[in-house]
């Protein structure tokens, strides 16, 4: 109960070490109880109840991220119930099901906060977690405390983390934070569990019910799946009700004109990587700068060779260009997140120093 809970792929089920007996020993103490504790349903109210809130935040933790495990595994580990496991076979561990058992016998405010805790950012407690708090986020909390207790709060988190903080607090702030933090004795362990309770309950909680995802980025992936008639059509609508809404999904989405904003190493990464039937049929819809770009970072054979595939091709159809220029887009967005590219959004901290 007190190993740290790991988090399980969603769909692949971990795999057994031999062809016999399935290897129980790659679960945690934490994760061998999710699983009995699924297994037995509501009737294990009653051990539920011997739990205390941290080792409840635990098992629940690993309840939520298990995915699949294998019916051989489970077996192995409630053995004494293997007769009635044989017929269900194999669990799936995720939030929604940790969250209809807890309900089952937790009041509903307890478990709204053990959920948002869980949904909130990992770790084993709550220095950890902290350290997956944006830097920033963290800073804007951090402004409004005394300095002793933001000079505690640094202490505890790893320095890389507290250095990009300080970073971003109010330069007087921080300067006596540091202060603070150089005169600082060993804080007394109620302080620290009183810090602890305020971070907890007051920020923690808070910043897993506020940091669900951007509505208007979400809405800006999608529109950048439309075809050109379809976008264009949504975004018209939109303009009408709500220009403002329409303004940011516009800002948001990365459309196939935007890899003019490519540099020349990029260009010439996305050419080596792109189909070249996808290359000449989205070129042929593309905008003489981003024309040039391209032709000016391929060789003057290859590029010859592909404007003579374009002129052959004769009129192509609209959807086809677009279908083109969107494969075209998830490709550099896929190089992009393997930081083979650098896709620049305009910003000053985007712009490359030569």
């Amino acid at each position: 109960m007190n190993a740290v809970a790991k988090p399980a792929a969603t769909e692949v089920a971990k795999p057994a070490a031999t062809e016999g007996k399935p290897d129980i020993s790659r679960y945690t103490g934490a994760e061998k109880a999710a699983i009995i504790l699924m297994c037995l349903g509501e009737t294990a109210k009653p051990l539920w109840e011997m739990l205390d809130e941290e080792e409840i935040k635990e098992v629940s933790q690993a309840m939520s991220s298990l995915g699949l495990v294998p019916a051989a595994t489970v077996e192995t580990l409630v053995i004494e119930f293997v007769t009635k496991m044989s017929g269900s076979g194999a669990l799936m561990g995720s939030y929604e099901q940790t969250q209809r058992m807890l309900q089952a016998f937790l009041p509903k405010e307890k478990v709204e906060t053990l959920m948002e805790e869980i949904r909130g950012p990992a770790g084993r407690n709550i220095w950890d977690k902290l350290a997956n708090v944006n830097e920033t986020v963290l800073a804007s909390y951090l402004k409004n405390e005394y300095p002793q207790t933001v000079a505690v709060v640094l202490a505890k988190v790893r320095p890389e983390h507290a250095a990009k903080v300080l970073a971003e607090l109010p330069e007087d702030f921080a300067a006596e934070c540091v202060q603070r933090m150089l005169a600082m004795e060993p804080v007394q362990r109620e302080i620290l569990e009183k810090i602890e309770l305020t971070l907890r309950t007051e920020f923690m909680s808070n910043l897993a019910r506020t940091s669900k995802r951007d509505s208007h980025e979400m809405m800006a992936e999608i529109f950048n799946n439309f075809d050109r008639a379809t976008e264009g059509r949504f975004i018209g609508a939109l303009e009408e009700r709500n220009r403002e809404a329409a303004d940011r999904i516009r800002a948001l989405m990365f459309v196939f004109e935007d890899l003019n904003k490519l540099d020349a190493g990029g260009v010439q990464t996305l050419l080596r990587s792109v189909d070249k039937s996808d290359l000449a049929i989205a070129l042929k819809g593309a905008s003489d700068a981003l024309r040039t770009l391209f032709f000016s970072n391929m060789s003057e054979r290859g590029g010859k060779i592909l404007k003579e595939e374009m002129a052959g091709m004769g009129p192509v159809r609209l959807k086809d260009v677009d279908a083109a220029q969107t494969r075209m887009v998830a490709l550099a967005k896929d190089l992009a997140a393997r930081g083979e590219i650098v896709l620049s959004d305009g910003k000053a901290e985007d712009e490359l120093i030569y």
